[in-house]
């Protein structure tokens, strides 16, 4: 990430809010992106920094609490209070988050307004001198509202699960939206931005790819067939049945093989019961889950973020398997990411599994966060997921669970059902 400093902090928290995007490193190693440090823009007054990433633009706003606290409730709409004590400041608010809400207000109204191509902007209101816990309703989880005290791993895993846009902006687009936000600076003109991880062009997807209507052949149009000598006709006639009678037996054979093998699985399997449909839909303890699609990777690190990705960085797996669901509860659709963390030793799987039931903590990332599209017209997001693992010798599985179109909750119950269930699912 590269830090570009425009301005003072505009709150004291500001200097922690700086040494944490500063702790991520130059380069795309980590998150990449573009931090503009006490920028400000139109008429929104200055704002502790503007995180560009190639997926998602975070405005990050300091707020000054009066002293240091264990446990903060922040509401967007209500009052917040300090370890169960009503927080008042000198000028009489009550909400912070108001002045906050209005400020990034203001400046998604300007970029609309300049009319470039827009990432969905979210919001981090950074907290301090020190907060231990935030507490914050659901509902403002889901509208990409984040009230956290900075930390490097807080702050980084906020900015991975709030920038989650489904294409990467481009340089060129990276390029447009700093200069909206900040025009004529020479600095920002001269951005290495692909080294900080916008991509020189976006590969379409094959759903926007260009097709060619195949014109259909009539009888009229059709070529007129050669004649062939009719000295060995008798035999030319038989070939074509000969080879429908040889398929004819392969495919019998084939159906009395798979009958015989299916009998044969079943009489061996214990515990849990596995079932594959005619539609490749696999059964688990009487729920069903439709297969999206399997990937394997032995850089497990690279697809997590949080503690997780910082625990993996340390203790690398030997293999990560990561399988896409979906599946039905109370007639609604849900998307079921389930991964499989393989290690050589039980210890080093038991440990990350400590780290990551741990909430906030951090997880392993769906692969529609990396150019490859969830299959169909569906695009789950995997904030605010149900979450359920366990443990299978030397390996860790770890399942997030959110609903298809719909806002999600950690404690859904039927979220939750359909996250146990899908540990019983097995892994290739």
């Amino acid at each position: 990430m590269r830090l570009i400093r425009l301005g003072g902090e505009s709150s004291e928290v500001g200097a922690d809010v700086r040494a944490a995007l500063a702790s991520w490193g130059r380069g795309d190693g980590v998150v990449g992106g573009v931090a503009l440090l006490g920028a400000k823009v139109a008429e929104a007054g200055p704002v502790d920094a503007i995180v560009l990433l190639p997926r998602g633009l975070l405005v990050v706003v300091g707020v000054d609490l009066p002293d240091p606290a264990v446990r903060l409730e922040a509401p967007l709409a209500g009052q917040w209070k300090t370890d169960g004590w009503p927080l008042v400041r000198p000028d009489g608010a009550v909400n912070p988050a108001t002045e906050v809400l209005e400020a990034v207000g203001t400046i998604n109204s300007h970029l609309e307004q300049a009319r470039v191509e827009q990432l969905p902007v979210a919001t981090v209101i950074a907290v301090g001198p020190y907060v231990s816990k935030v507490e914050q309703p659901t509902a403002d989880l889901l509208r990409g509202i984040r009230v956290l005290h900075p930390e490097p791993m807080t702050l980084l895993t906020a900015a991975r699960e709030l920038a989650t846009h489904p294409r990467p902006c481009t340089a060129s687009q990276a390029r447009a939206l700093l200069t909206v936000l900040q025009p004529d600076n020479s600095t920002i003109a001269a951005l290495d931005l692909e080294a900080e991880g916008f991509p020189d062009t976006v590969k379409p997807d094959l759903s926007a790819a260009s097709t060619m209507v195949i014109p259909r052949i009539t009888e009229a149009s059709r070529p007129p067939r050669p004649t062939r000598p009719s000295s060995r006709g008798g035999q030319l006639r038989w070939l074509p049945v000969g080879s429908a009678v040889l398929v004819a037996m392969l495919l019998l054979t084939g159906i009395v093989f798979a009958v015989a093998s299916a009998g044969d699985a079943d009489d061996a399997s214990g515990g849990t019961r596995t079932d594959r449909t005619e539609s490749s839909a696999v059964e688990v303890n009487g729920v069903s889950f439709l297969p999206k699609g399997t990937s394997t990777d032995k850089n497990c690190a690279a697809h997590a973020y949080g503690d997780v990705q910082a625990y993996l960085q340390k203790n690398p797996c030997a293999e990560l398997v990561r399988m896409r669901f979906e599946s039905k509860a109370d007639g609604r659709s849900a998307a079921i990411l389930v991964a499989v963390l393989r290690f050589a030793q039980s210890a080093t799987a038991t440990d990350l599994n400590t780290v990551a039931d741990k909430p906030g903590s951090g997880a392993i990332v769906d692969a529609s966060a990396e150019s490859v599209p969830w299959p169909g017209k569906h695009k789950p997001f995997f904030e605010s997921a149900a979450y359920a693992s366990g443990r299978e010798g030397n390996s860790l599985k770890l399942v997030q669970a959110v609903w298809i179109g719909a806002p999600s909750t950690p404690d859904d119950v039927d979220l939750v059902k359909l996250a146990n269930a899908a540990l019983n699912l097995e892994a290739p």
